[in-house]
């Protein structure tokens, strides 16, 4: 029994989900447009604004698509309807971010700056120095330019200097003084 792949999707109003042939689902809002191919296991359909997802059988490789299936079609909804934020944060003296174009250029204590190109599905603000935004409909992307961005210089447990999320929260340790002072 699969508690997330029986949980209906209700479909907010402005938002349209068409599924073509070979279960390849096409999911259109105010915020765009999203298609992907899913099993042909899966049994997907939409009836009066409640999107569902049926499996065919019991067995195991068809229970771990269902819940699968049923999750990336609602991320696919709540992406083209409301979209899909990530925000970070920069901690450290001198470390700063800066967008110029469709490039995003870090300083993060290396002796170079480090440069990303923005992926045209994604769209990257820096509202000041120290913070980044990455926004976009596409849930999947949105998350792997923020992990690509954060492994640039994760947070180090000592001083805490280096790109965290927002809501991130990072765990610090007492430095080697704090032993020899007992």
């Amino acid at each position: 029994m699969s508690r997330i792949g029986n949980k209906a999707i209700t479909v907010p109003a402005g938002v349209e989900i068409t599924i073509g042939a070979g279960n390849e689902v096409t999911v259109k809002g105010p915020k765009g447009t999203l298609t992907k191919k899913f099993s042909p296991l899966m049994e997907i359909s939409v009836d009066a604004g409640v999107a569902t997802v049926k499996r065919p059988n019991e067995e195991k490789h068809t229970k771990q698509l269902h819940g699968t299936t049923r999750a990336l079609l609602a991320s696919m909804v709540e992406g083209v309807h409301t979209g899909f934020v990530k925000k970070m944060k920069i901690v450290g003296i001198g470390y700063r971010a800066a967008l110029s174009g469709n490039k995003l250029t870090l300083n993060v204590g290396f002796s170079h700056p480090v440069e990303f190109e923005v992926p045209s599905d994604v769209k990257v603000e820096v509202p000041d120095a120290s913070s980044i935004n990455v926004s976009g409909i596409d849930k999947q992307i949105v998350g792997q330019f923020a992990a690509v961005v954060r492994a640039t210089k994760k947070p180090e447990p000592y001083g805490g200097k280096g790109i965290r999320y927002v809501d991130e929260v990072v765990r610090r340790k007492e430095g080697k003084t704090a032993a020899a002072k007992k």
